[in-house]
């Protein structure tokens, strides 16, 4: 038997629900040159007949068993038995992207680094996928042969399982992982430091599941276990790098203080007051290490709780954890008062681009003594526009002449702000979900487009692009999905792509002058099936037209505000418009889309295609648990498809509250209903009713409503704190 050159440790314990998800995930890797080592941590559920149900069925999977010792220890044992030239972890209530463990491999072949680790994704079922912000940090960009010294965010890249480590590099270390939660800093850490080289990938690579309930090991925030750990693994990071570069060390406790003592400090909220004490001693332990000039960087309400853990003052720490905000009599320094924007809606109206948004300094309250000007800048030339305010909120309207003096680089909004004596100066960022983050775009004359959308570290921007080659219209037949369009060059060659796993293919096309017609057989599409996505099973296909002279450029879709889908087998394909407004094929299983929602008096209809017998409930999940609470919609059926409705005075029980809408099929299994492209590009939707606000909005693909108080903040403060943080 020849040698498997990859070893994957599993370790697993009571993982029943997620455990085949997770190996399949492995079992579909294009890398087949692996071994899996499945380590039974002494599991009391049906894990162990999940594992062995495996190894039965494929000869690369092998079960080791032991008694119940933790995740560090059994990681130790899945090294123990591995023979591979690599080796890699996969927690076992996450995934792995198809491609994601040969990418590693591949590069290390390539650059002899000790490691590589690639970016990843948080999902699970209610929110569906959306990015990990730690490693979004430290993954922004593919870096060959670099090393934490010169790359200094990743000191932050403190998870073990989206990387392939060399195995000489790890057993000439002689790496072991701690038997304590939070195991995986203390070891990446030090082979970050250890390495010669290490490479990055921006792609991602593993799924990293969030709980409905929040109770994988490192969402137990609030548990005085823990948060013990979260000390003791913190400890022998700060004895670490107590030595290392100012620049790494320096970075090790600010990231602490952010996110660590943070959690400790939160803790207070809702910490039973019988171990308020111990939990004061530990958050002690961490203030006490951390580097003071690093403390005095943090915000101020941050500040304020290490001031009061220090004095003693529980009662006080526990009031600002709980409140979320400065006491009345607290005065901040000018370092505090900063400019905060947001970007709340974009629509089109009369031909007109209307940007609702939200302009305010931190900390400081508008008593009406106030300016707000915007200007839009266009190559270096800054144009007022006309500003409409009330409160902290505004609407800036940019009219067609404006627009066309836009190009195709970027055009970014200049934002000054003055409160009294204070003034700040900055540019508009912040897009929300819903219209913000799926901008309309629009044709504000027969060749120029208009398209909204982020421009530089994260600006909001518009782009005015010159008769870019296009969709015009799409059709469904039978067996396949037709574009029509318009290319900007002639002789036009059409490709499919696939950004995630790479490849292209050209499609046929029918060509008259520059306009042509490609057909898209479904058959094919669907004999296809081997997602790029583990969790909701989709692969995205992207198109791009090239000309006999090198052109190349993104098909822009202008086809109007509704989808073209196909459902065949329990599976859909569709062809909609990406974030920046890019035709874009999604294969997938079936899952129930909303594509309209509207306010009709009382109630709140969703709409969407007819692909199953379902039934409708807006869920709202209890607090640390995976107990919810449904109120069920009214089904009806009509020729467009399902429509299911509530009375919104259902939702408004309990304020502050986040309602998700889920889909329940016959045989009792439910998933959240996914919230199609066009329909995000026109949310937020707003209803008031008495005292409460809901806004119904997507969330990393999926349709929620948040309920707030809707009563006018008293003296400048708002009635509810907690509303505000999360709205914000």
């Amino acid at each position: 038997m020849t040698t498997p050159r990859l070893s994957v440790v599993v370790p697993f314990y009571n993982v029943g629900a997620y455990l085949g998800d997770c190996l399949d995930s492995i079992q579909r890797q294009t890398w087949t040159d692996f071994e899996a080592i499945l380590v039974d941590d002494g599991s009391l559920d049906d894990s162990a007949v999940i594992a062995k149900e495996y190894c039965a069925r494929d000869s690369r999977f092998r079960l080791v068993q032991q008694d119940n010792a933790g995740l560090g220890p059994a990681r130790n044992t899945g090294v123990d038995h591995a023979v591979g030239e690599y080796v890699a972890f996969v927690d076992s209530d996450d995934l792995v992207t198809r491609h994601g463990l040969g990418l590693l491999v591949r590069t290390l072949d390539r650059t002899g680094s000790d490691f590589a680790g690639g970016n990843a994704r948080r999902f699970n079922n209610s929110y569906g996928v959306r990015p990990s912000y730690l490693h979004g940090q430290c993954f922004t960009r593919d870096r060959f042969a670099t090393h934490v010294s010169e790359t200094s965010e990743l000191v932050l890249d403190r998870m073990v399982w989206n990387k392939v480590y060399r195995r000489s590099f790890w057993t000439e270390y002689g790496y072991r992982f701690p038997a304590i939660r939070y195991e995986d800093y203390p070891v990446t850490l030090k082979a970050h430091l250890d390495a010669v080289t290490v490479d990055t990938l921006a792609a991602p690579v593993y799924y990293w599941r969030e709980r409905e309930s929040g109770d994988s090991i490192t969402q137990q925030k609030f548990q005085l276990g823990n948060l013990r750990d979260r000390v003791v693994s913190a400890g022998l990071v700060l004895d670490m790098v107590a030595d290392a570069l100012p620049s790494i060390r320096r970075g090790v406790h600010a990231h602490f203080t952010q996110i660590d003592l943070h959690a400790l400090l939160a803790a207070f909220a809702t910490a039973p007051a019988e171990e308020e004490p111990q939990l004061a001693d530990l958050a002690l332990q961490m203030l006490d290490r951390l580097d003071e000039s690093v403390l005095d960087e943090a915000p101020p309400l941050h500040r304020m709780q290490h001031a009061a853990l220090r004095s003693g003052d529980l009662e006080l720490l526990h009031e600002l954890t709980t409140s979320g905000e400065a006491p009345r009599s607290w005065r901040p320094s000018k370092d505090d008062l900063t400019l905060a924007t947001s970007v709340r809606e974009v629509r089109w109206v009369d031909g007109k681009l209307s940007i609702k948004g939200t302009a305010e300094i931190r900390h400081l309250e508008d008593r009406g003594s106030s300016s707000l000007r915007i200007a839009l800048v266009i190559t270096d030339r800054h144009y007022p526009l006309r500003v409409r305010r009330s409160g902290e909120d505004f609407e800036v309207v940019l009219d067609q002449s404006l627009l066309a003096k836009c190009t195709a680089g970027p055009a970014h909004f200049d934002v000054r702000l003055r409160v009294g004596r204070i003034r700040r100066h900055g540019v508009l960022r912040g897009q929300r979900a819903g219209s913000p983050g799926w901008p309309p775009g629009a044709w504000i004359d027969e060749t120029s487009w208009i398209q909204p959308g982020p421009g530089k570290d994260g600006c909001f921007a518009v782009r005015r692009l010159t008769d870019p080659c296009r969709v015009t219209s799409v059709e469904q037949t039978p067996d396949a999905l037709v574009l029509h369009g318009r290319s900007s060059f002639d002789e036009p060659s059409l490709f499919v792509t696939r950004p995630v796993a790479g490849g292209e293919a050209e499609v046929p096309l029918e060509v008259d002058g520059r306009d042509f017609t490609a057909r898209l057989p479904i058959g094919p599409i669907l004999e296809e099936t081997n997602p790029d996505d583990p969790f909701t099973q989709r692969t995205t296909r992207a198109f791009r037209l090239r000309g006999p002279a090198g052109q190349d450029q993104a098909l822009l879709w202008t086809a109007g505000d509704r989808l073209a889908s196909h459902a065949e087998g329990g599976r859909v394909v569709m062809l909609t418009r990406s974030t920046g407004g890019y035709v874009n094929l999604h294969e997938s299983p079936i899952r129930t889309t909303a594509t309209a929602a509207v306010a009709a008096g009382n109630m709140l209809v969703v709409r969407g295609p007819d692909w199953g017998d379902v039934s409708f409930a807006w869920r709202r999940y209890l607090a640390g648990s995976d107990d919810h609470v449904d109120v069920a919609c009214r089904r009806t059926f009509s020729n467009d498809g399902w429509a299911a409705v509530v009375d919104v005075e259902a939702l408004t029980a309990v304020n502050d509250a986040e309602w998700i809408l889920f889909a329940t099929m016959p045989d009792g299994s439910s998933h959240a209903v996914q919230c199609e492209p066009f329909l995000s590009s026109r949310l937020p939707l707003t209803v008031s009713r008495g005292a409460y606000e809901l806004a119904v909005r997507p969330q990393a693909g999926t349709l929620h409503i948040l309920v707030s108080d809707a009563r006018p903040a008293v003296g400048g403060y708002p009635a509810s704190p907690a509303v505000r943080r999360r709205a914000s």
